[in-house]
């Protein structure tokens, strides 16, 4: 098996060069920061905050013991911050603090994945440029007897490097986009959230009552 691969990798580097490993080494590294981003936002509950809903709405309502009831039921990443809000934390610098120290773990892997959808694209329009480089070379070798499959041939395998650089680029931006909008909805929820506590419509009733 591992020489069935390093015979892989050799046939790869012989068509489009060590930018072309680089990239392929660039998408193994965008899937793992992927997956481990997709436990680490299921883990954290990411969107899944119907308990957390549920204790604000009554505490909007004046309801302090359902909310307090709804809370315990909750197992996202946002509870703590919801529960310094309704045990009375009034700062709303602090509690904002709170929960973008939360959003900051979340989005850690956020700009290695931004930092790839842009320099894919360059890697591979620089392996195209190598490859332009080696066909036109070889084309001068070939003095007087010019065969233009040389040429074709060139230049076939230096798009390739182009090629390469895209298909790891776009999927890169596109799954980056959509964690992004994630977060975007999580900083409104948050925000919600804790301008209802701390601005309640109606008063709120003791927790023992």
């Amino acid at each position: 098996m591992i020489a069935t691969l390093a015979k892989a990798l050799s046939r790869i580097a012989d068509l489009g060069g060590p930018v072309v490993l680089i990239l392929g080494a660039l998408s193994v590294l965008v899937l793992t920061v992927v997956l481990y981003k997709l436990w680490q936002f299921a883990a954290a509950r990411v969107g899944s905050h119907r308990a957390l809903q549920e204790a604000v709405a009554a505490w909007d309502a004046g309801d302090g013991a359902k909310a307090g009831a709804a809370l315990q039921r909750s197992r996202s990443y946002l509870r703590p911050v919801i529960e310094m809000a309704l045990s009375g934390q009034a700062d709303p610098a602090r509690l904002e603090a709170e929960a973008e120290a939360r959003f900051a773990r979340l989005e850690s892997g956020f700009r290695l994945l931004d930092s790839v959808a842009q320099l894919a694209p360059l890697l591979g329009l620089f392996g195209t440029v190598l490859g332009m480089i080696s066909a036109f070379q070889a084309l001068q070798e070939a003095g007087a007897q010019v065969d233009p499959s040389i040429l074709a041939g060139g230049i076939w395998v230096a798009l390739l490097t182009t090629a390469v650089g895209l298909a790891v680029a776009m999927p890169t931006a596109l799954i980056l986009s959509w964690f992004e909008s994630r977060m975007d909805r999580e900083r409104v929820f948050a925000q919600q959230a804790l301008h209802s506590i701390l601005a309640p419509e109606t008063q709120v009733a003791p927790a023992h009552a």
